[in-house]
């Protein structure tokens, strides 16, 4: 488990290194092409880089890794001081939030699945074949997990008819992909892992499983929590009054239940692992929807508390109930891998303390396209295996490799999402803000900008049925001399017609918030 621990906070680092790395010019991906190229370029380099090494080659000094990732993130933070972008508040901020673990967890998948059939990955982040816990043991628990957090039932807004129309549009798809890679491993006689669901089951038929489950039983999300506990404490008390010694015996029946008992019988696990992460994901995020620096204050302090319970409750079940098992989504398990999952989400809320870009242009291309990134992850995967056998490929060729896949695909993936990339970029480049920026940067460094706005008749504010002219944007820059130091004024341009119910002063301050802030 510290192992585990220590991964995941590897990649979290570098994440926040990330963060802090490089002038603003560069991390703005939305400013032209260039500079979208240049930051994918960074992001790759300090975060896909990095990680692929830390889980092969430097896995003897994991724990080395950590340490000084994390003195590095600080002293980084530290010296960037000076250079701070405003943050990110509101839900906008929550959004990003878990965006970046969305795409934290999927990019440590796509690159295991392929690791693991090379020497240099370590077997001890494997998966387990009973007991225990290994890196990749995380995987279709946290499939699960994301699923749950991002779903339409922690965020209270499906109606019967909805939630049946969008349990169709997510299940038909993960049972077309079961059946092709059933089909598809059948015919290219390609190595499965029984143990892991059964003979015919895969991870494609478990994420559908749960999808219809909690389609057919669908409870509030304030509630879920509790018919998730029932349903885990129900199977472990099960599990441990012999169901786990038939689900770990290698004997098998001709019956379809007995040929894939494991992925059958661990469905109620994850099912209770999905209704617990759709309350935690309600208290956290869509119980008060954080608008205000303090509501998200609390969402921090709340993301981080619940990782410590969750992590209690972890070391107190594996050592009196039952020792975590992947194979059978055990009480132990389910516990576990909640954990890890808000570890990783209270790290990326952390990184609101990160001065830096708060938005990888990387992070938008995958979070855009997750379940393609894990297809093409799992066709190069393939691939690969078909055409070299990597248990006999040395220590060099295989980080080759690796590198060679890791880049093929987030190549395909920003291949993929260019041209809607393009689209902003071309409508950023029309907009009148980006046009003002461009000239004010382009006529010398200045290290002040300052906005003051006028408004016409402001001494008649409150009367009813009032247009409120504010003039429109003017920038007027004053130049004192080589000393790149200068004052300059802005006026804004904001109309609104008031209404008879609201003062119109007090529709703007409530509607309008405006963060202007320049360094060049």
């Amino acid at each position: 488990m510290l192992q585990v621990f220590a991964l995941l906070n590897n990649v979290a680092l570098l994440t926040l290194l990330r963060y802090t790395f490089c002038s603003h010019s560069v991390n703005d991906a939305s400013r032209n092409l260039k500079s979208y190229l240049a930051s994918l370029a960074l992001d790759y380099v300090f975060i896909v880089l990095p990680t692929l090494l830390i889980f092969t080659v430097l896995s003897e000094w994991l724990y080395e890794c950590t340490v000084g990732l994390f003195l590095l993130t600080i002293l980084s933070s530290v010296l960037k001081r000076t250079y701070n972008l405003p943050y990110t508040e509101g839900p906008n901020a929550v959004r990003a939030s878990i965006s970046t673990y969305r795409v934290v967890t999927m990019f440590i998948t796509c690159l295991c699945i392929l690791a693991v059939d090379f020497r240099i990955y370590p077997r001890e982040f494997a998966k387990t074949e009973t007991y225990g816990t290994g890196l990749m043991d995380l995987g279709v628990g946290s499939f699960v997990l994301m699923n749950a957090v991002t779903s339409r039932q922690a965020r209270n807004i499906s109606s019967p008819m909805s939630r049946w129309k969008a349990a169709v549009r997510s299940t038909i798809p993960l049972l077309l992909l079961g059946f092709a890679r059933l089909v598809s491993t059948l015919s290219l006689d390609y190595q499965v892992h029984v143990g892991e669901y059964g003979v015919n089951w895969n991870f494609f038929f478990t994420l559908a499983g749960v999808s219809i489950l909690t389609s057919i039983i669908n409870v509030p999300a304030k509630y879920s929590g509790i018919l998730g506990a029932a349903i885990l404490v129900g199977y472990q008390s099960w599990l441990s009054n012999g169901l786990s010694v038939y689900l770990l015996s290698n004997e098998r029946g001709m019956d379809i239940i007995s040929r894939n008992k494991e992925g059958i019988f661990s469905l109620f696990g994850y099912w209770g692992m999905y209704l617990i992460g759709v309350q935690v994901s309600y208290y956290l995020f869509f119980e008060n929807r954080p608008t205000t620096q303090r509501s998200k204050h609390e969402t921090r302090i709340r993301v981080c508390l619940l990782s410590i319970v969750f992590w209690i409750l972890t070391l107190l079940i594996d050592r009196h109930v039952e020792r975590i098992s992947r194979r059978m989504c055990n009480l132990a398990y389910v516990i576990w891998v909640t954990a890890q999952n808000l570890q990783l989400l209270a790290w990326r809320f952390l990184a609101d303390n990160v001065v830096g870009s708060k938005v990888l242009a990387l992070e938008r291309a995958f979070d855009r396209n997750l379940l393609a990134s894990f297809l093409v992850a799992n066709l190069l995967t393939g691939l690969v295996n078909l055409s070299v056998d990597t248990i006999f490929v040395s220590a060099a060729g295989a980080v080759l490799i690796l590198l060679a896949y890791s880049l093929t695909l987030c190549v395909v993936m920003i291949i993929q999402q260019l041209p809607t990339r393009l689209a902003e970029l071309k409508e950023c480049a029309q907009a009148d803000c980006c046009q003002e920026s461009r000239s004010v940067a382009t006529r010398g460094n200045w290290n002040c900008l300052k906005y003051t706005a006028s408004s016409r008749d402001k001494e008649n504010h409150g009367s009813q049925k009032e247009e409120l002219n504010w003039s429109k944007m003017t920038l007027e820059i004053n130049m004192s001399g080589p000393s790149s130091e200068c004052s300059a004024e802005g006026i804004i341009d904001l109309r609104t017609m008031s209404s008879d119910e609201v003062d119109p002063i007090q529709q703007l301050e409530k509607e309008v918030v405006t963060y202007v802030r320049f360094k060049f």
